[in-house]
């Protein structure tokens, strides 16, 4: 053999190699990266040749499922009560990927998960159709449909938690959207369905102000207001010098610490004779001077501990199925932003979930749960269960004196105070109202948060709507128009 031939077929091996080399490499480091990839077709086109597996409720009540279709996509998802689910499911499409826990669990739902390995291979022998896993949820459909309702028109969101074991028992934000129309196989309805959320910079089209694809029961911090007293009021007990029977000022005014401006009270009047009141008779009014000089005499670093034995400045959900936002706490504030951090104003800003969970840490004895909305996730025979969530403690929050204290307070709140609009016939509850401003040219926020039964508590509900009245702007406000809907949720859970 002649030198040049020699020379090419060396340099044909050495490309033979290169290209063995080439495919050894992405097969072994790049095959997960380019599965996972949006715009890999063939890797879509073969997740809508296997049946998707469904996500239930507590009861096992479907909520998104797949149907057989013809076409290229053998399978179209479903969400037949679309904007009732649509911030806990998301959506699946395959020109905006997925969303909630369409995304968080996408694994499962399209039988990809190891767990599912062996009945992979036993469909491969049998010949079966390969078929996804189900996801369910903690969610109760009638706590679910009964916040829904109860927000009717509103903007906002309304969380619930079963207070023993951070079990997410309704999560509704409103406005909601139709997923349907992102997960259908029609790329020109895809695209419309898109742009009326997202909008199209491209084309100046703006995006939808009210930003329906937003949870906001656990991904908008906002200022919590008066029911931000819960924790100051845990602080000031848990310091071991005041009782919930302790008298405290309670001015119509309060001076701000090193600044000429003063805090009123929104009635305009002091809280109680000679200007003092009880701790509990503060809460029970939401005396706005009397938290803040619980606030002062605190302190800040007092108070952001307490907060975040209640979960603030860290992230919830833990399992980050639904990205849940972090509420905060502002650090080092001066004295003045402390005495109005106290009442929930200043920098603090706080989820529904986060308000709901300081109910529920009250509720449990003082014992702050991991909250979840997976209940379990099952095997494609969607009998099979491959995980089970199993309940955590996230922190002690509050000892069990300071949460039976407090529980007394939030009683009175409901039943001789701001909180009336959320009693229940033959229960008692224990709730919080409350109204926080944001700036003079947009409505106020309207809060309330609460637990039933009092005595024997078994869910805990945070109410937030958005673009309250101006004639809402006082703790009345958060009672009359939040306080309703917790109820309704409170006695969907309870059954009455």
């Amino acid at each position: 053999m002649n030198s040049p031939i020699r020379r090419v077929s060396a340099g044909c091996l050495l490309l033979v190699l290169a290209l063995l080399v080439n495919i050894t490499y992405i097969q072994a480091f790049w095959s997960d990266e380019l599965n996972a990839r949006g715009d890999n077709r063939r890797v879509t086109i073969a997740e809508y040749a296997r049946e998707r597996g469904p996500i239930l409720l507590a009861d096992d009540t479907p909520v998104a499922v797949s149907t057989e279709v013809d076409g290229d996509f053998q399978f179209l998802r479903e969400y037949p009560e679309g904007r009732l689910y649509a911030p806990i499911t998301g959506y699946y499409s395959y020109l905006y990927q997925r969303s909630a826990i369409e995304r968080a669990q996408n694994e499962v739902l399209s039988g990809e998960d190891d767990r599912m390995f062996v009945r992979r291979l036993i469909d491969l022998v049998t010949g079966e159709e390969p078929k996804g896993g189900a996801v369910k949820l903690t969610i109760d459909p009638a706590a679910q449909q009964a916040a829904y309702d109860g927000l009717g028109d509103n903007k906002g969101a309304v969380i619930a938690i079963d207070t023993r074991t951070g079990a997410i028992l309704a999560m509704v934000s409103k406005p909601s959207y139709d997923p349907n129309p992102l997960a259908s196989h029609s790329p020109s309805e895809q695209r419309e369905a898109w742009i009326d959320i997202h909008g199209d910079a491209d084309n100046d089209i703006p995006p939808d102000p009210d930003k329906p694809a937003d949870n906001r029961a656990i991904a908008q911090p906002l200022p919590p207001g008066s029911i931000f007293k819960l924790v100051t009021a845990a602080a000031a007990l848990e310091s071991g010098d005041y009782e919930a029977d302790s008298v405290i000022p309670g001015p119509a005014r309060y001076q701000l610490p090193l600044s000429e401006r003063t805090l009123p009270n929104q009635s305009g009047e002091a809280c109680g004779s000679n200007d003092q009141t009880t701790i509990t008779n503060a809460m029970r009014i939401s005396c706005n001077t009397a938290f803040a000089y619980l606030g002062e005499e605190l302190g800040d670093d007092v108070l952001r501990d307490q907060a975040e034995r209640f979960g603030f400045n860290s992230q919830p959900l833990t399992n980050e199925d639904l990205r849940a936002a972090t509420s905060r706490f502002p650090d080092d504030p001066d004295a003045p932003q402390t005495v109005l951090s106290a009442i929930g104003q200043f920098d603090v800003t706080a989820t529904p979930l986060q308000m709901a969970m300081v109910s529920a840490a009250i509720a449990n004895d003082g014992v702050l749960m991991d909250p979840y909305v997976i209940q379990e996730l099952r095997a494609p025979d969607l009998v099979s269960t491959i995980e089970q969530t199993e309940p955590e403690e996230l922190s002690r929050a509050i000892s069990n004196d300071t949460a039976r204290q407090l529980t007394e307070m939030m009683v009175e709140v409901v039943e001789n105070g701001t909180g009336s609009n959320a009693q229940i016939s033959g229960i008692p509850v224990a709730g919080k109202t409350g109204t926080a401003q944001s700036a003079p040219d947009r409505p106020p926020y309207a809060w309330f948060t609460s637990f039933a039964p009092a005595d024997e508590p078994s869910v805990a509900v945070a109410v937030v709507i958005e673009e309250a009245p101006d004639t809402a702007r006082s703790d009345i406000g958060g009672g009359r128009l939040a306080a309703p809907i917790a109820k309704a949720v409170m006695e969907a859970v309870l059954g009455v």
